[in-house]
């Protein structure tokens, strides 16, 4: 029996980014590709924040953080995840994490934990408005 202490920490999800309930009814299952992501940027505390612009990976089907930069599929904004996603469980870094996905709603820009651009607005289109 192990009586030891033991330190356990939660975190509330910050879903301030939404501009309204618009588009949360109806949020699609995505797997996440954790080694996309950048811990300092995307994870601190060990929990992908909600409301980060996602992209495809083409060859894997797998999703990780918009960058207009990439070449690998995630040059292509399709939705923001919507709720936060623990990566760190129990001390241990998954490479892969199971989120949901916003393809329509309303976003308060200002409140993104990380900036979109301009070209991932336009891949957006009309399913996504920012106020």
């Amino acid at each position: 029996m192990d009586l030891s202490l033991k330190t356990e920490s939660f975190t509330q999800d910050r879903r301030d980014w939404l501009g309204s309930a618009h588009g949360t009814d109806a949020p699609v299952s995505v797997t996440l590709d954790v080694t996309k992501f950048t811990s300092g940027t995307h994870y601190p505390g060990g929990f992908i924040k909600s409301g980060i612009p996602l992209g495809k990976v083409t060859a894997t089907g797998l999703y990780g953080p918009y960058d207009n930069a990439a070449t690998d599929g995630r040059e292509v904004c399709v939705g923001f995840l919507f709720t936060a996603q623990d990566v760190n469980a129990r001390g241990v870094t998954s490479t892969k994490a199971v989120g949901s996905m916003l393809l329509h709603c309303f976003i308060r820009e200002a409140k993104l934990p990380v900036a979109i651009d301009s070209a991932g607005k336009a891949d957006l289109g009309a399913r996504v408005v920012f106020v």
